[in-house]
């Protein structure tokens, strides 16, 4: 999902304006995450349960980027990408699942104030490139179902990596203008961040200041930052049908659209749990389903990421099995 801007209803400012300089942002050493601290008796379930879902997520994610490095029949742009989207969900999963744990074992869960910061900024940074990296990936199969024969000019070495390089600048632009803004606005004594991390729409809540054209900025940016990769996707995957439903063979057809399904289905886990997340309107849920809905798109869509693909793609499969045998061959020889 994506966990980067954000669009609350425009408010009134909160707290006064003319709050001294002893209450700025500077004064809050610490803020304290409540988690779903007002259902102790599930918190140990919910850590277990999240402690498996991070480990596999990690394993998985790592193993596709591993066989991918290793299998040299992989290393063309299909797969390369896919690798980039590995590094992203274990990056944003190490980001979050982390303190998450802490907070679900702790009566009194406190981050500091730098460690708030890093924790949005990393957020960010990943949820923009994934973003991004989504629409590249739509791009690359669409080249290559509609224009077979020209696609090693079309998704050249140089293309592929301006595309790679395009999606983690964005994200770290993102990361970087967002993160800033948020953190340059007074906490005075609002200390409790409702969530179980530090993302933009719970902590922005604490700001005692107006608040408005950073309200206007992330509306913008959420509706082109989603919008603009996910109309790139619709559109590739529109001309992919067309170019599919004209193949002669039934063989051919059937190999096409396994190809896109594993696309398909993480694209729309993704961008289905951030428009539920982030384009909702603000008061239509209770803090609580809030975060439930969070966890959505912070443990399942990098936990089903690597199953998707690894069980849905026939030369994932295979390059996998190649090396289980090489390492087998190697103990027993």
């Amino acid at each position: 999902m994506t966990p980067f801007l954000y669009f609350m209803p425009l408010r009134a400012a909160q707290g006064s304006t003319t709050a001294t300089r002893g209450q700025n942002d500077s004064s809050v050493a610490e803020f304290i995450l409540l988690g779903f601290s007002a259902f102790p008796e599930l918190q140990g379930q919910m850590f277990g349960a999240f402690l498996v879902i991070y480990l596999v997520t990690l394993m998985g994610n790592a193993t596709i980027v591993a066989v991918i490095f290793l299998d040299q029949s992989l290393h063309i742009p299909m797969y390369l990408f896919l690798q980039n989207l590995s590094v992203v969900e274990m990056s944003f999963s190490a980001a979050i699942t982390p303190e998450m744990l802490v907070v679900l074992t702790s009566e009194k869960a406190t981050i500091s104030f730098g460690g708030c910061f890093a924790q949005m900024y990393f957020i960010l940074l990943f949820g923009g490139t994934e973003c991004f990296l989504l629409g590249a990936m739509a791009y690359d199969r669409f080249a290559a179902i509609c224009h077979p024969l020209s696609y090693p000019v079309i998704m050249n070495k140089r293309v592929f990596v301006k595309l790679v390089m395009f999606s983690w600048v964005s994200g770290i632009m993102v990361a970087t203008v967002q993160t800033t803004w948020v953190f340059s606005f007074p906490y005075c004594d609002h200390k409790e961040i409702n969530h179980l991390f530090c993302e933009t729409p719970p902590v922005l809540e604490l700001a005692c200041a107006d608040t408005f054209l950073f309200e206007v900025y992330a509306f913008t940016g959420t509706i082109l930052i989603v919008m603009v990769p996910f109309l790139l996707i619709l559109l590739s995957y529109t001309r992919i049908l067309f170019a599919i439903l004209k193949m002669p063979s039934t063989t051919g057809r059937q190999k096409a659209f396994s190809t896109c399904a594993s696309h398909l289905t993480s694209v729309t886990l993704f961008y289905g749990t951030a428009s539920i997340t982030y384009l909702q309107p603000k008061s239509g849920y209770s803090p609580d389903t809030k975060k439930l809905m969070s966890l959505a798109y912070t443990l399942l869509t990098p936990l089903l990421n690597p199953l998707i693909y690894s069980l849905r793609n026939k030369e994932m499969k295979r390059a996998m099995l190649k090396l289980w045998q090489k390492k087998v061959a190697l103990h027993t020889g």
